[in-house]
């Protein structure tokens, strides 16, 4: 479709549900929980409640390396949440995240659950809890969280608007595309430039694997409970696909 000509917009923006796009029956200008829903929970210190995209699998990629650095007490169990559905919005999800967006943790390891949400807060809750993937030395730590900082405030958000504006949006506007597109790539190229061998990693590619319901059946892990899980991605370890 070319760019609606006959549209102003408002000086105050009013919502008006069901206005089209994939996800208008769940999304609202409102935060809180719609439905009661509790979380399940696992025997594992980690209870993980999310899905594979691009800021979910930071976390299991995260999870998985940790465990293949010897780190057992980094174990978990991995929920798988459909966003399109609207689990996130669910009273349980939302009592760990109040924002409703993957991923979300509860840290069970404690006397006390600890809950961290935000990807970014994730992987610097883990590396200083384990003491692993993020440096001591004053120069090496700086460089390491400018590019965590980086993967919160750039990707994510020129990721997510051209995959909304490209594919979920109820009207194509080319402007929109034509610019999330050129950033989206341009972060790219920095990502192909400074990651390009990250998938080569085992425990990276376990990590993929975690909450994926798209794409390759065989490469889709859509709960882990266990690390034998990969080895064994029978029916019964998967989840329903609803």
């Amino acid at each position: 479709m070319n760019d609606p000509a006959d549209y102003t917009p408002p000086k105050v923006w009013t919502w008006e549900p069901g206005n089209g796009g994939q996800f208008a029956n769940i999304n609202r200008p409102v935060a809180g929980a719609t439905h009661d829903k509790p979380l399940p929970v696992g025997r594992h210190p980690m209870q993980l409640y999310s899905l594979a995209t691009p800021n979910g699998v930071k976390v299991t990629v995260m999870l998985e390396e940790l465990l293949a650095l010897g780190h057992t007490g980094a174990e978990y169990d991995a929920w798988l949440i459909r966003i399109g559905n609207g689990d996130q919005f669910g009273s349980g999800f939302v009592g760990v995240n109040p924002n409703s967006k993957i991923p979300a943790l509860w840290d069970r390891s404690g006397t006390e659950p600890v809950r961290v949400f935000e990807s970014g807060a994730i992987l610097l809750h883990l590396a200083q809890k384990f003491g692993a993937f993020l440096p001591a030395e004053p120069g090496a730590r700086a460089e390491c969280l400018s590019w965590l900082f980086w993967q919160m405030g750039s990707a994510p958000y020129l990721g997510g608007g051209f995959g909304h504006f490209y594919a979920y949006a109820p009207h194509k506007f080319r402007y929109a595309i034509d610019r999330f597109a050129m950033e989206t790539k341009r972060q790219l190229d920095v990502l192909d430039q400074r990651l390009a061998q990250t998938a080569a990693r085992p425990a990276a590619q376990r990590g993929r694997m975690v909450n994926r319901t798209g794409g390759d059946p065989a490469r889709q892990l859509h709960e882990r409970h266990e690390t034998g899980d990969f080895d064994t991605m029978t029916q019964d370890k998967l989840a329903p696909a609803t």
